[in-house]
């Protein structure tokens, strides 16, 4: 019985690294995509937008009926349980890439200008979200929980530069009217971004909860 359920935890385990792939080259991707305005980049992650529902469906069905069907408990049923609500914020990180992949295609009209994109401090943004998706993703392949309070830190910096975003989109409109409404839908891509950070910051809850069995959330 143990071996039977060690086999289809490993199952599942396996599922989500997938998921986890596929959500960061759509993350990478959307990224590319609005940093050199590539329209085409674009539209490939939201046409691969479909293949992430299908896994993250995939992923709650195995999930649900392994805790169905096995009854398990300590850290089997963490695990099953940490799987599950990993899977489902990386989807919402495979949602968010989608919608700036969105903007890129119907409202962005070109690259932005080198000063705007050095004050929104967006490459910033990118790189600390993608650094934390790489410490979670390592964290729970090497079940190891030593580094995740890099993630905590990070998702401060992100908060940090999305609060000050407000006002740098403010002047962006007033220097450039014309384009008040793109702008203001940059600022909503900017959301999303923060969005992100705190989807990563989620997993890595999730991931102390399954290694440590200590519940961090709403606690730090």
């Amino acid at each position: 019985m143990e071996k039977h359920i060690d086999e289809e935890l490993g199952i599942m385990k396996d599922l989500v690294m997938q998921m986890w792939n596929l959500v960061g080259r759509q993350l990478d991707k959307a990224e590319e995509s609005l940093l050199t305005c590539n329209k085409e980049l674009a539209n490939e992650v939201v046409l691969t937008e479909k293949v992430c529902n299908n896994m993250d469906n995939k992923i709650s069905l195995a999930c649900e009926n392994f805790i169905a069907l096995n009854n398990p408990v300590a850290i089997d049923l963490r695990l099953a349980l940490a799987i599950l609500r990993i899977n489902s914020n990386l989807e919402r990180i495979g949602d968010f890439a989608e919608g700036i992949s969105r903007f890129v295609i119907k409202d962005m009209t070109d690259k932005l200008d080198e000063n705007d994109l050095k004050q929104l401090k967006l490459k910033e943004m990118f790189n600390n979200v993608n650094y934390m998706c790489d410490i979670n993703k390592k964290a729970f392949l090497e079940e190891e929980t030593n580094d995740l309070g890099k993630v905590f830190e990070r998702d401060d910096a992100v908060d940090d530069i999305n609060l000050k975003s407000k006002s740098v989109v403010a002047n962006m409109i007033r220097t450039n009217p014309n384009k008040a409404e793109e702008y203001l839908c940059l600022y909503s891509v900017i959301k999303k971004v923060e969005r992100i950070g705190d989807r990563c910051n989620n997993i890595a809850e999730e991931i102390i909860f399954y290694l440590d069995a200590n519940v961090v959330k709403h606690t730090r």
